[in-house]
């Protein structure tokens, strides 16, 4: 049987696999084969499932169609798989494995998805890294901390995975590895059996190699009606430099700058987000919250094991301990207008696009790159979407994000598949 289905778009595997062209236990056998292959320079995964196959003969053996039947997907080691350890990145969590599924994984099994194993996750989620590597060059960071998740994607030996966000722990890793994104807008879906380090800002996100790909698994998992294509209903786009955040990359700011003649392409008129003051605000408050809460959320946890946690971590408990409640609910206050005035710039059919990372992947692998220019967006709780294509001359992917308001999720969509395939066809792009 050929691999070729390995490659395809997520929903022409479903249907292979339902149409009886390919069964979904040669399918995962033949990812499964691929992350083998891959692992030895990616190290992407934490532990791989032992029960795939039985799980992909299940699905050859049940009735009706499921919109992902035999599709594999990664899931992030700090999100439960039954059978599986969530070890989040750290030896101080038990090596137990978890008795009942995630709630997404749940969701995503009832779909027909095959989970193949954990990802790479930094510890916690927070800034300590683990071993994976880029995909595009082993020596430069995949990001953090959907790590694995995006390197795998990235690379493409899978097609799905499931990532989580609480600064930029997915649109910079989806960014720096070339992967499409998506960054759930926080509380539209269940976060029970996922470890989390901030409630006000912890949300749950999915990675595949096209935005088509994001878009059909987006949609299977929320249950939503698919977007009406061919009709366009943004019109315009706002340009955000994020200069005024942190210094951009001279490959990142060229990208920008074309971005008015790529989206004029694309039929959207571009203007520029005029909002420096509240966007820096948002991201000192994105720090305020997310300290306070990490305290709160890891105190047992450095109280019994504070010797065996990175600097990184101790130093984010320690500042956080210094947040006063008063502080913190003046940040969300705050946070709450900024959403409001947000609402009132975007209108119903606007939406924001800006660099989902200051540059590419940094050099190195002892750090993961600045997650700054996520922090306002995930503060205010809003949808994204990372769109890959764009390269350095190097060859090392930059992404862009598109950002709206909960329930804008099929604009983004829009404007997303609108200029992937433009990215892609850019003349500096690496063959």
């Amino acid at each position: 049987m050929s691999s070729a289905y390995v490659t395809q778009p997520v929903s022409d595997q479903a249907t292979a696999v339902h149409e009886s062209v390919v069964s979904a236990e040669t399918l995962v056998a033949q990812v499964r084969d691929e992350i083998v292959r891959a692992e030895p320079e990616l190290s992407a995964w934490v532990e791989l499932s032992t029960t795939y196959l039985d799980d992909a003969r299940s699905e050859d053996m049940t009735p009706g169609r499921r919109p992902l039947r035999g599709v594999s997907v990664g899931v992030k080691d700090l999100i439960d798989v039954a059978g599986l350890p969530t070890r989040a990145g750290t030896t101080v969590t038990s090596a137990l494995p978890a008795t009942t599924d995630a709630a997404c994984v749940r969701r995503l099994r009832e779909l027909g998805a095959v989970v193949q194993g954990k990802t790479v996750t930094t510890e916690f989620g927070y800034f300590f890294p683990g071993p994976t590597r880029n995909p595009f060059h082993p020596g430069h960071t995949p990001g953090g901390s959907s790590s694995g998740s995006a390197a795998a994607v990235g690379a493409g030996v899978i097609p799905l995975a499931l990532g989580t966000q609480t600064a930029g722990s997915l649109t910079r890793p989806a960014s720096y590895c070339g992967a499409a994104g998506m960054v759930l807008a926080q509380g539209t879906t269940s976060l029970d059996g996922v470890t989390g380090l901030s409630p006000s800002l912890d949300s749950l996100g999915l990675l595949t190699r096209t935005v088509a790909d994001l878009e059909y698994a987006y949609t299977a998992f929320t249950g939503r009606a698919p977007r009406t294509l061919g009709r366009a209903v943004v019109g315009t786009a706002l340009r955000w430099h994020g200069s005024d955040l942190h210094a951009i990359d001279p490959a990142m700011t060229e990208l920008l700058a074309a971005l008015p003649g790529i989206l004029a392409t694309a039929g959207v008129d571009c203007a520029d987000l005029e909002w420096d003051d509240h966007v820096q605000t948002l991201a000192d408050d994105h720090l305020t919250v997310m300290g306070h809460e990490a305290a709160a959320t890891l105190a047992d946890t450095v109280d019994a094991h504070g010797e065996d946690l990175s600097p990184q971590l101790l130093s984010l408990v320690r500042t956080g301990h210094t947040v006063a409640a008063d502080d913190h609910r003046a940040a969300l206050i705050r946070r709450d207008r900024s959403r409001e005035l947000l609402a009132e710039i975007l209108g119903p059919t606007t939406v924001v696009v800006g660099p989902a990372a200051p540059g590419p992947a940094p050099k190195g692998l002892d750090a993961t790159g600045s997650p700054v220019l996520s922090r306002p967006w995930q503060l205010l709780g809003c949808p994204v979407v990372v769109v890959p294509g764009a390269r350095t001359a190097d060859g090392l992917p930059l992404g862009l994000q598109v950002i709206g308001l909960p329930g804008s999720e099929s604009h983004l969509f829009e404007v997303a598949t609108a200029l992937e395939p433009l990215l892609r066809a850019r003349p500096d792009q690496s063959a």
